[in-house]
């Protein structure tokens, strides 16, 4: 996303929200799930930065921003369930999904199956298409809303708690995304080794 793209993003974001409160949030959230691909760190440090002015609670701000992800979701998950793969190629582009976003996202899918959805969520890029592949492969419907929620939370919560702690300065933290993008790409390296080796351990 350009410079450029990105002010018109967040004057679009932070005007949404100041006039919306936490719908606006649930909104936006929900839109950057159905894979429209507007920046979530711009919401929820907005949203932040909203905490710190005592307009919003940190807490309220973080579950509606995981509610708008779960409402997003299903919205993508049902397009991959009810055109499959060449529904989702043949009009993506509409909505800027490119063919290399989709790749990304059917291996993440094909190398980790339903968790996929989980860590996904707790990234950039992938977290905004893992639905498409989810919904193609018709992962279990529950699951699939339990895993979203789930993975979705603590991104919600952790950029929301950047934004609180920014104060004004909320907006410094968008040169450092691909900083905290390698955080939590980190986090779920370790939590995939450890549920791998408690697999392993279940069956010695």
């Amino acid at each position: 996303m350009t410079a450029n793209t990105l002010e018109f993003a967040g004057h679009f974001i932070t005007s949404a929200i100041s006039h919306m409160g936490y719908l606006g949030v649930l909104v936006l959230m929900a839109i950057e799930s159905a894979c429209i691909p507007i920046p979530s760190e711009v919401i929820m440090t907005f949203s932040g930065y909203l905490v710190f002015l005592g307009r919003f609670k940190l807490e309220w701000v973080a579950l509606t921003g995981a509610l708008g992800c779960n409402a997003g979701s299903i919205v993508a998950y049902g397009v991959g369930a009810a055109g499959g793969r060449p529904l989702v190629e043949k009009y993506g582009r509409y909505v800027w999904l490119s063919r290399q976003d989709l790749e990304l996202a059917d291996r993440w899918f094909a190398r980790y199956g339903d968790w996929a959805v989980f860590f996904a969520r707790l990234l950039p890029v992938v977290r905004t298409f893992i639905a498409l592949p989810a919904g193609i492969a018709r992962m279990n419907f529950l699951r699939f809303n339990v895993y979203t929620f789930l993975g979705s939370l603590p991104w919600c919560w952790t950029l929301a708690w950047a934004g609180l702690k920014l104060g004004t300065n909320w907006d410094a933290l968008f040169p450092y995304f691909k900083r905290f993008d390698k955080i939590f790409v980190a986090a779920c390296i370790v939590v995939l080794a450890g549920l791998v080796w408690h697999r392993w351990r279940e069956r010695i």
